[in-house]
C-alpha cells in the first residue's frame, strides 16, 4: 500500500498524478477506459489533497503502460499531469505531457453543421490555438472549441 494515499501499489503500469480536480473521469475517457470491460485494474482516486495544488486526482493503471500519444492527448484535460510508468514496482520513467499541435479523433467540434458532425466518415481535427487554457480550431469549419475536455468523443 502507499503509505500516503492508502492506495495498492501496481506492480507494472502507469500512474498519472497531479491531474487537476475533478478531471480523473476525463483522462479515464480519453484513454478509452470507461466503456466495455476494462481489460486492466483501475484505480481512481479524485480529490486527493495536494502539496503543489490544494486537490488533485491520481489513476492508476495495472499492466498498461501509456504509449505517446495518449500521454500528449492527456494533457488536453490535465495539463499540468505527471505520468509514471512502472515496472516491477518500481518508476521507470516520468513523462510530462505536452499538447500536440493536432488533436485528432477525440474531439467533437461544437458546431453541429460542421462536416466532421454530418455522418459522414470525417474524423474530427483540430489545430491547438492556445496551450493555456486549451483552445481547439476546426480544421473543417474554423469554429473554436474552448472547452475540448466538455466535448471528448464517447
Amino acid at each position: 500500500m502507499d503509505k500516503d494515499m492508502k492506495l495498492p501499489l501496481i506492480e507494472n503500469g502507469s500512474v498519472i498524478d497531479h491531474i487537476d480536480c475533478g478531471m480523473a473521469i476525463k483522462v479515464l475517457r480519453i484513454l478509452g477506459l470507461t466503456s466495455g470491460e476494462p481489460e486492466q485494474t483501475v484505480t481512481v482516486l479524485i480529490k486527493a489533497a495536494s502539496r503543489k495544488r490544494k486537490w488533485k486526482d491520481i489513476v492508476k493503471v495495472e499492466g498498461k503502460e501509456l504509449k505517446p500519444r495518449e500521454v500528449n492527448q492527456i494533457a488536453l484535460v490535465a495539463p499540468h499531469a505527471t505520468i509514471n510508468i512502472i515496472r516491477n514496482h518500481t518508476v521507470v520513467k516520468k513523462i510530462t505531457p505536452a499538447l500536440p499541435d493536432d488533436v485528432k479523433g477525440i474531439v467533437k467540434c461544437t458546431n453541429l453543421s460542421c462536416i466532421s458532425n454530418l455522418n459522414e466518415p470525417i474524423e474530427p481535427s483540430f489545430k491547438v490555438e492556445c496551450r493555456e487554457p486549451v483552445k481547439l480550431r476546426c480544421h473543417y469549419c474554423d469554429r473554436v472549441v474552448e472547452d475540448p475536455g466538455s466535448h471528448l468523443i464517447e
